[in-house]
């Protein structure tokens, strides 16, 4: 969990009713870029020697990892978090997955959904990339396992990252037990699943809040 001080300032922003749209969107995006900074800790760093303007040699790092990553944002609730991920990952391949959640397909006492998807655009990904899959929500983990049973027809990366905002615990143990090697980043683990499956006490809907909905 991403337990910066500065990331849960901002996450009390977007949990605001009264937060405003293109607020609740700059939110994301700054978000979206803290996170960023929090899974560059986790890359390797090759230890490397320079020659500074002054005919000085300097110690330096490198990280190879910057030049294999592809990112793939769950339209449209993403676009926001991708913009920020994209601030710390400008080499970053890119790619997209339209996926809806079927309301109608909600069984009483279930948490399952069924997931429509109806666009996939993905990069060819390969075994020295990290892909980084981002969704503001992961609440009951059905669309994420979608998305990724889509994504991984495209190759096999070294690492999978999901990128969250808020989820849940239900949520995060669904996901590991289909991809018991997917590392989950979020901001919070809030304690619940409403009856119509939306995270509580949740911001709402992120797509909605962020580009105007009902």
């Amino acid at each position: 969990m991403v337990d910066h001080p500065l990331a849960q300032a901002i996450l009390t922003t977007l949990r605001d009713k009264n937060t405003k749209q293109i607020e609740f969107r700059k939110g994301l995006v700054r978000l979206g870029r803290l996170m960023g900074y929090e899974i560059v800790k986790s890359m390797d760093i090759d230890t490397v020697e320079v020659e500074t303007p002054l005919g000085v040699k300097a110690k330096g790092v490198r990280i190879k990892d910057l030049d294999h990553i592809v990112i793939i944002q769950v339209l449209r609730a993403a676009m926001p978090l991708v913009e920020g991920l994209v601030k710390i990952f400008a080499n970053a391949r890119m790619g997209v997955v339209s996926a809806r959640r079927v309301e109608e397909s909600h069984r009483p006492g279930s948490l399952d959904f069924d997931i429509e998807i109806t666009y996939v655009k993905v990069p060819r990904i390969f075994e020295d990339d990290i892909l980084i899959v981002a969704d503001p929500m992961l609440a009951t983990g059905s669309t994420i396992t979608a998305v990724l049973r889509h994504v991984f027809k495209y190759g096999n990366p070294k690492r999978t990252l999901i990128v969250s905002v808020i989820a849940t615990r239900y949520g995060i143990d669904r996901v590991l037990k289909e991809y018991p090697f997917a590392e989950i980043y979020t901001v919070a683990i809030d304690p619940e699943i409403n009856e119509k499956g939306y995270i509580v006490p949740g911001l709402g809907d992120a797509g909605d809040r962020a580009f105007g909905g009902p």
